[in-house]
């Protein structure tokens, strides 16, 4: 009969001490995230704890996720069956998406050269013989483990995520060279090009939270794992401002531009120069929002493309997650209008009508898949817009279940790995 008489903080408090102890320790301080909300998810954990059945079907879904990784990996850059075009087993090695050769293969011309470009049309050859697949299941279970730790507690999870994230970028056999200078190589004709950095711009920021998450107190994340990552993680940043192929993809116009933007505030958030994550996200108001959408608010560019509803909710997940970096850095990108009022609230609006079903995407599409746009949905609802509030209970629910609850930043639920 008393129960109503306890206050939320007390009955914070009881729930906490109920916790594992790795979980006590995580739930005293919210994560130092870069894209995610830390705080936030700081609050989401102590509901959590107190019973919130919303959050325990999101956690049952997350765990799921989680478990499948656990009997997978590590994985490590150093076991591809050749090296990258430098010799150096160290350096990752990625292939165009979308060339494909143009003769049949023979003895004179093994690779059937030269390539040709088939924009959105996948050529199964870069699944092979690279680093692409490997380097996405780095990602993805880094990633789902690191929340699944943070949420529940169970050591195995972190332990998982630790050995993964040591195997790849840490231990001296294993680890990969912090740099992409032989990404989305076309045989024949590249080996390496500028463009290839979005197959780390697109996901990377996931493993810096996931890191930042594991360092709230994961038995199995050492002190020598932050200072080795952090190092590893600023390498990276420099190679990303300095290299040629790092400039060239800072001037790209479409969505390699704004991933560049977002990885590299991501970066400097995670390795503590806030001064640069702010500078970042203040100039891509006017270096993307107002260049790259239109007043109407869809993305010419991405329009552009033979998968124009993926690309144009793939800008958007850029954006979104950038504007994230922004509020954790004291910038509010949300609020930026151009000179013809474009917006990311603008740009989020233009994907409504078919993310609700309401009406079909009427620009070119190999594969539609109306999830897509359900995470950069909810971000712009979270940062106040009414149409995207409104969308939220007519909006197709993601393969796996919704998420957002637990991680509030967009993804890009369609991912074609490319």
């Amino acid at each position: 009969m008393f129960a109503g008489l306890i206050s939320p903080a007390a009955a914070a408090r009881s729930a906490v001490a109920e916790q594992p102890v790795s979980a006590m320790h995580s739930m005293a301080r919210a994560p130092r995230t870069a894209v995610l909300p830390g705080e936030r998810m700081r609050y989401a954990k102590i509901r959590l704890a107190l019973g919130d059945r919303e959050l325990r079907t999101a956690v049952g879904q997350l765990t799921r996720r989680a478990d499948r990784w656990l009997d997978q990996g590590p994985w490590t850059v150093v076991d591809k069956p050749r090296p990258a075009p430098g010799g150096d087993v160290h350096d990752y090695l990625s292939q165009a998406p979308y060339w494909w050769p143009s003769r049949t293969p023979s003895a004179d011309n093994p690779w059937g050269c030269p390539y040709v470009q088939r924009d959105g049309e996948r050529n199964p050859e870069v699944d092979s013989g690279t680093d692409r697949q490997d380097l996405e299941k780095v990602f993805d279970s880094s990633y789902d483990l690191a929340l699944a730790w943070y949420y529940t507690g169970e050591r195995r999870y972190a332990r998982k995520a630790a050995d993964i994230l040591r195997t790849w970028f840490l231990s001296s056999a294993t680890r990969m060279n912090p740099h992409l200078e032989h990404a989305q190589v076309i045989p024949c004709k590249y080996d390496g090009r500028a463009i290839g950095i979005i197959d780390f711009s697109q996901s990377y920021t996931s493993v810096v939270d996931a890191v930042a998450l594991l360092e709230t107190g994961a038995p199995s994340w050492t002190r020598a794992d932050r200072e080795a990552m952090g190092e590893w993680n600023s390498d990276f940043l420099g190679w990303l401002r300095d290299s040629d192929f790092g400039k060239q993809e800072a001037a790209a116009a479409n969505n390699h531009g704004t991933f560049h933007d977002m990885l590299v505030a991501g970066l400097a958030y995670a390795t503590g120069d806030r001064e640069l994550a702010r500078r970042t996200v203040r100039e891509a108001a006017a270096k993307r929002v107002d260049a790259q959408i239109a007043a109407d608010g869809s993305q010419p560019l991405e329009l552009a493309r033979t998968r124009s509803w993926h690309y144009s909710t793939f800008g958007l997940v850029a954006y979104t997650r950038l504007a994230a970096i922004g509020e954790n850095a004291g910038v509010d990108l949300w609020a930026h209008r151009g000179p013809q009022g474009q917006s990311l609230f603008a740009a989020v609006r233009c994907l409504l009508p078919a993310a609700t079903g309401a009406e079909p995407w009427p620009h070119p599409e190999l594969e539609f898949h109306r999830f897509a746009a359900s995470d950069v949905v909810h971000a712009a609802a979270d940062a106040g817009d009414g149409a995207a509030r409104r969308a939220l209970p007519l909006l197709e629910a993601p393969p796996g279940g919704a998420l957002w609850a637990l991680r509030p930043a967009a993804e890009q639920l369609d991912s074609i790995a490319g």
